[in-house]
């Protein structure tokens, strides 16, 4: 996957061919940890205690089923709760390091360790527009676009639906053609959400059309399904659990999502709230494996962060990116494939208080380890609107992230002893010589947008700010790159069973 791109470093402006080392995809995390072992086990401690002792309410019939089934119980206060030994079990029998795939090979997630991708997500009901600037409500032409950035930028990994298309006129029309213009958009996993478990069977059928059968799309799934099965504080969402049975009876991989919010719906500590986050989520897992112990269930605990003089979302704080990486490393103790919400800042367009914010928060849950990072790119207004132009500018700073968390390589090359020898006895520096040549082409990454001109280079160019070479980058991928992973038969297939409404086809 290594392309080629040319430098703008050079003092004469001639232009230089030179290639970039491979796409920085699945790299390893790990090297922050907030918590120490200590600090761990009394988290452990805490999150069976919510889990065991404290319980749920609302709990839907099937959970309350499954669960007393496998020993659980419900309070008088009509709390369920998770026997210990069921909890047990659990954590040393879950579906560990599996894959999620792309619908072409080469773009696959690999759920082991601390193994780190970065990607799209949210819910946002706006866009900032393209030509004005101005936001307006989204809609499926603009999720369609969305996921043609995502396949198209190098850096972003996976593709999860972004925002709401307010256009469609009901909830399956919504859910069913979100799910399609997501699939027919990116080549890349797509991550989708249905709203009534009556939804799943279609969407299934759907990805099994693409797939060939269901056995070749349970085999390599190329679509998950983001649920949020809990309302905090401890409380279960019916409907939502019912997708969830329903999703995992098919052989659809399911984030077990929670969206608790410090101090309103969680505990106003930090570490008070990614206990109940993390024992929400986990609530989720316990009931997908008892339905299914292969399941393939991915821990999705978001304590997100409010600014307590207005009791909104805080989603670029210290503190958000601290609670996220805390998550992280819980979910790494208990060795359970993860996901997070990062990138979720406050600004409203991408400037640079979006830059500081997006760039603290992912770096902390790259570092940490956290295997999906979710809303990493092109989300503004703390989740509320989706700016195109952000995904352009966020994938550079995804690409330098990832970068950040290669491995130093230490062996004698590297060492550079005999390079100094020669060249302290030679032309007196490396600029000529022929390791800095090649290493310039296999171990920088060099950014498509951020600029690295001199002042008198950059003034020469128009002297645009990143955000206007952005745009100008997003409106030439729109116009120009059109997936066509999606056969055109299977597409006529997909037509004829269900009511599509993307016109996506129709490029005028």
């Amino acid at each position: 996957m290594a392309r080629k791109r040319s430098s703008r470093r050079n003092r004469d402006s001639s232009v230089t061919t030179i290639a970039t080392p491979t796409t920085h995809h699945g790299v390893q995390g790990g090297q922050y940890a907030p918590l120490s072992q200590t600090q761990l086990t009394q988290v452990d401690h805490a999150i069976r205690e919510v889990l065991t002792e404290i319980g749920f309410s609302e709990a839907p019939p099937i959970v309350v089923e499954t669960v007393l089934a496998a020993g659980g119980t419900l309070t008088a206060a009509g709390r369920l709760c998770f026997a210990a030994t069921t909890v047990d079990q659990f954590l040393t029998h879950a579906q560990r390091d599996f894959t999620l795939y792309g619908q072409t090979p080469g773009v696959e997630l690999h759920l082991s360790g601390k193994t780190v991708y970065a990607g799209s997500g949210g819910a946002a009901p706006q866009v900032v527009d393209l030509d004005t600037g101005e936001y307006r409500d989204s809609t499926l032409n603009d999720l369609y676009a969305a996921a043609r950035l995502v396949d198209k930028l190098d850096h972003l990994h996976f593709f999860s639906r972004s925002l709401v298309a307010r256009d469609m006129p009901d909830p399956l029309s919504l859910d069913i053609n979100t799910a399609y213009a997501s699939l027919k958009g990116t080549r890349k996993h797509v991550c989708t959400s249905i709203s009534d478990p009556a939804h799943v069977s279609p969407i299934a059928e759907m990805c099994f059309a693409i797939a060939g059968s269901q056995a070749a799309f349970v085999e390599k799934p190329f679509l998950s399904l983001n649920i949020n099965h809990s309302v905090p504080p401890l409380r279960l969402h019916q409907e939502s659990c019912e997708v969830m049975a329903e999703a995992v009876k098919l052989g659809i991989p399911v984030h077990c999502n929670t969206f608790g919010q410090l101090g309103a719906s969680g505990p106003v500590t930090l570490i008070g709230s990614v206990v109940q986050n993390i024992a929400e989520s986990l609530a989720g897992m316990l009931f997908a494996w008892l339905i299914d112990p292969a399941a393939k269930a991915i821990l999705g605990a978001r304590p997100m962060i409010t600014d307590l003089r207005t009791g909104a979302m805080s989603g670029g704080s210290g503190e958000q990116a601290l609670a996220m990486a805390a998550t992280t490393q819980v979910a790494q103790y208990y060795n359970l494939p993860n996901t997070c919400i990062a990138g979720a800042t406050d600004s409203k367009i991408p400037d640079a208080q979006s830059g500081y914010e997006k760039a603290l928060t992912v770096t902390l849950a790259a570092q940490a380890g956290c295997n999906m990072i979710t809303q990493a790119c092109g989300m503004q207004a703390g989740l509320m609107a989706v700016a195109f132009e952000s995904y352009v500018i966020d994938n550079d700073m995804i690409g330098s992230i990832m970068r950040s968390l290669g491995p130093l390589e230490v062996s004698d090359a590297s060492l550079a002893v005999q390079s100094m020898r020669d060249v302290v006895n030679g032309e007196g520096h490396f600029l000529g010589h022929a390791d800095t040549y090649a290493r310039m082409q296999t171990d920088f990454l060099y950014p498509e947008i951020a600029d690295r001109q001199s002042p008198a280079e950059w003034e020469a160019a128009g002297g645009k700010d990143m955000r206007e070479r952005a745009i100008a980058r997003t409106k030439e991928i729109l116009a120009t790159h059109w997936p066509e992973h999606v056969s055109t038969d299977t597409d006529i297939k997909l037509q004829a069973l269900f009511n599509l409404q993307l016109n996506g086809r129709d490029r005028s």
